[in-house]
């Protein structure tokens, strides 16, 4: 009777307490009701609840419990917790939850995962700690993670499935079916099987979809299609991302040097792989550490970001370096100083807007040596055509304020020309890091907008200077 009214309790809360909004928030009743339940141990609770979340919607949940009680949530919840959702969180509340699991406790729910989804849980593990987890597993599913922990941070071997299907390349249609129907350790979910040779070199793939219309008889041979793309294990992330962009994949098999199929990139992972390389990029835009993460300590933050700001107050006092040529001027003309930052600041926000583009363009490879010039020359129009209206409204501006016609030529003038400067470096800058190797996302701010102050004030104060006669 008591278990019958613990199950009707159990119900009721979870009926009263659904766990998302309509605004796709998690409801704080919801959050409300599993700590009660952690603080209670109502482990029963617990894992009838989990196990109706996806991987997703349990790694939201994880991030939004306090960090005391997603330990015990792993341990409650026992073998019925998806480790997989440890994927969903920020970095650093994974590696908080690690550390506090006992390794035969994270080792259990590793043999769980896909092979993929093990490697990215271990990987942001020093060795030490992955040693211990991986000592606990069976001598196979260890010697599988191994080979992709050996292989280069962000490449395909890092993220490959280990597991796919591969049959004799002179299999016929329903000898390939009865072999899927009985083999039991089959991918969870697979979009194509892979023909190889004797010693596994990748000869061919057939997609699902033309396997199951033909008929049991048919070669496997008449279905491959051997000009597959594929995937070399040491191959970029994001260059594979962009090789399932270009030609629609859905999954692509990765080969070794020797063209030994040893795994599978499928579009999951490759949207991952978008979301990562776009956050990244977003951040390096602003100056922030790729590695940066909601959850990091205030500490932690303040020092990544510390570098940046550095650079730029350099670069602030290089821009400023400019007023003081034109100290005697700007005593003499107190609108010169009123209107310098608007110069400034208009050319600022043109580079921006350039850079931003230029940036997401190399980053896809849309922007290359054979359309440059013809991209440079379009950024550099487009800066003049809104350097000469912004002129027009800026100067008729600047003579209503202070009364001097002069005024409006002067920075209708220094307009233009910071325009068409920050249009021109918003793109050029991006360009000449990306040629040297180095990251246009991280470094083109601070260089584009100390060229866009220079310009700006030096343009301005210079003209002024000329047009007005001031010494």
């Amino acid at each position: 009777m008591d278990e019958q009214l613990d199950v009707a309790h159990d119900a009721a809360v979870l009926d009263r307490a659904p766990m998302r909004m309509d605004n796709g928030e998690i409801r704080p009743e919801f959050i409300e009701s599993i700590t009660a339940a952690i603080a209670s141990e109502d482990e029963a609770f617990l894992r009838a609840e989990i196990a109706e979340l996806h991987e997703a919607d349990l790694g939201d949940l994880i991030a939004a419990l306090a960090p005391e009680d997603r330990v015990r949530l792993v341990e409650l919840t026992g073998t019925d917790f998806d480790f997989s959702a440890l994927n969903e969180v920020d970095d650093a509340v994974r590696e908080e939850i690690l550390e506090e699991l006992q390794p035969e406790t994270v080792a259990e729910g590793v043999r769980e995962l896909e092979s993929d989804d093990a490697v990215e849980l271990l990987e942001g593990l020093d060795e030490k700690d992955q040693e211990e987890i991986l000592d606990r597993l069976p001598p196979s599913e260890r010697d599988v993670l191994e080979r992709s922990l050996d292989y280069p941070e962000g490449s395909a071997g890092r993220r490959m499935q280990s597991k796919f299907i591969a049959v004799p390349l002179d299999s016929t249609v329903g000898q390939a079916i009865d072999y899927m129907r009985e083999t039991p350790n089959l991918p969870d979910r697979f979009y194509e099987i892979y023909a190889v040779d004797g010693v596994q070199h990748l000869q061919g793939a057939v997609a699902l979809d033309a396997l199951l219309r033909a008929r049991r008889p048919v070669p496997l041979a008449e279905l491959i299609d051997e000009n597959r793309r594929r995937v070399s294990v040491t191959d970029d992330l994001a260059e594979v991302a962009r090789l399932f962009g270009k030609y629609n994949l859905v999954a692509a098999p990765v080969v070794d040097a020797d063209n030994r199929l040893v795994g599978v990139i499928t579009i999951d992972d490759v949207v991952d792989v978008i979301e990562e390389e776009a956050d990244e990029d977003f951040k390096a835009l602003g100056g922030v550490s790729s590695d940066e993460e909601l959850s990091d300590s205030v500490w932690t933050i303040a020092k990544g970001r510390f570098n940046w700001l550095l650079i730029n107050l350099a670069t602030a006092f290089l821009a400023s370096s400019v007023l003081g040529l034109f100290e005697g001027q700007l005593e003499k003309m107190v609108a010169l100083a009123v209107l310098a930052p608007i110069v400034a600041s208009q050319g600022g926000n043109a580079a921006t807007q350039t850079m931003t583009v230029a940036v997401r363009a190399l980053a896809t490879r849309e922007l290359g040596s054979n359309n440059a010039f013809r991209v440079v020359l379009r950024e550099g129009l487009v800066g003049l055509v809104n350097g000469v209206a912004f002129a027009l409204i800026t100067g008729v501006a600047a003579v209503a304020w202070f009364k001097i016609p002069g005024l409006g030529i002067v920075i209708g003038l220094a307009i233009i020309s910071n325009l068409v400067a920050g249009a021109l470096g918003g793109i050029l800058i991006p360009m000449v890091l990306d040629r040297v190797k180095a990251d246009p996302a991280v470094a083109s701010g601070t260089f584009v907008t100390t060229v866009t102050d220079v310009v700006g004030f030096f343009a301005f104060l210079g003209i002024a200077t000329l047009w007005f006669g001031l010494k």
